[in-house]
């Protein structure tokens, strides 16, 4: 007698732990940012990290990997965007999760993240996703939406906890708008964890992944030792168009 299909259950077993998707900054790809980030999660198996890679954009005479337009630089708390464009890549990114959730990841060990523009779009697709998630971290980010968009964000979004990193020395993505977009967030009732660092400029450093691990691991319950593992590749410089 032939065994019964597996039971729905056991595929989401199959997608058990968590899961961290990093979008990087503009001018670069998903595998530069996995050689920078996976080491950090070399020693946690139970997380799973994903780091796609932008579509080929044309800014001015400059061909790159963007998410969406740059409008500016320096990205300030009152650059206009492309909203249309922020929506765009929001729908990919949501297609990313849905895949996920429908895989059987629960929505509440999925973490998106980012650096710089990638950081941007990461907050947007937490933002409008109908579905509270485990986190977002933005490193070096703004809100590239603008305050209008207050109304679309559920109820069960505003329930995604949010940590944000940010320099004071950033010349690529001022400190102020790092700071507005905190405060926006904060407005809407939600979370946000905000790190500032008085020196550290358009950077993505490893004091910062340090804390981010740490944050990650204590939303997935995930034990971390009593040493932190520092990779010998722990900082880099990033000073990308946005």
């Amino acid at each position: 007698m032939a065994a019964p299909p597996p039971a729905p259950a056991a595929a989401a077993a199959a997608r058990a732990g968590g899961l961290v998707l990093w979008l990087h900054g503009s001018a670069e790809t998903g595998e530069q940012s996995r050689a920078q980030i996976a080491p950090y999660f070399s020693a946690a198996p139970a997380v799973r990290l994903t780091f796609p890679t932008a579509p080929i954009a044309c800014v001015g005479d400059v061909v790159l990997n963007a998410w969406f337009g740059i409008p500016e630089v320096p990205i300030t708390a009152t650059t206009v965007r492309d909203e249309q464009g922020v929506l765009e890549a929001v729908e990919h990114v949501h297609e990313m999760l849905d895949k996920e959730v429908a895989a059987g990841t629960s929505p509440t060990n999925i973490f998106v993240c980012g650096l710089s523009q990638g950081g941007a779009l990461a907050i947007a697709s937490v933002l409008l996703y109908p579905k509270t998630l485990g986190g977002c971290a933005v490193f070096s980010g703004s809100v590239p939406l603008s305050k209008s968009f207050a109304d679309r964000v559920t109820p069960e979004a505003r329930k995604t906890p949010v940590l944000w990193f940010h320099g004071m020395a950033d010349g690529v993505v001022l400190f102020e708008a790092g700071h507005a977009g905190c405060a926006f967030l904060q407005e809407l009732g939600m979370a946000c964890e905000f790190k500032t660092y008085p020196t550290l400029g358009h950077l993505l450093v490893d004091e910062e992944l340090q804390y981010f691990r740490r944050w990650i691991f204590d939303r997935l319950g995930i034990s971390q030792g009593t040493k932190d593992a520092r990779p010998s590749s722990s900082s880099s410089n990033h000073e990308d168009l946005h």
